[in-house]
């Protein structure tokens, strides 16, 4: 069947907002995998006026619902790269895509721009699938 709208639950990570124009870092809301079996994160970058910034991508997970127990999670549990996910002033306009394969409860991701003094435009979803009960509510919550 060629249809998605049952198997994910879209959720807000980083919001869509005023362009960042230091190094201040990205930060996703934490993601509960509560009823779900994956989760990918979709970067989607708007325009970079900095001529040389970079953008590096990091992912942590734990099971405490502040992530007081936060740690990196490690490659293995990474679909895709953490290097793929991350990008350069010369990547206007793109998308990015990082998946997590861990275990635990709680996910958060970070988008860390290193010399970046113009407007950046940054904002990423969490996509929820694998639901253990669907259909997931639409519109999503």
């Amino acid at each position: 069947m060629r249809e998605l709208l049952n198997d994910i639950h879209p959720k807000r990570a980083i919001s869509p907002a005023a362009a960042v124009t230091d190094n201040t870092a990205f930060v996703s809301q934490i993601i509960d995998l509560a009823g779900y079996e994956s989760l990918l994160f979709i970067i989607l970058i708007g325009a970079l006026a900095d001529a040389d910034a970079t953008f590096a991508v990091t992912m942590e997970h734990g099971n405490q619902a502040n992530l007081s127990d936060a740690a990196a999670v490690p490659a293995a549990q990474i679909s895709g790269t953490l290097a793929l996910a991350g990008f350069t002033f010369a990547a206007d306009d793109q998308v990015r895509k990082v998946g997590y394969l861990g275990s635990k409860r709680y996910v958060r991701l970070t988008i860390t721009p290193t010399a970046n003094a113009g407007n950046a435009f940054v904002a990423a979803v969490a996509l929820l699938g694998n639901p253990r009960f669907a259909p997931p509510p639409n519109p999503p919550v």
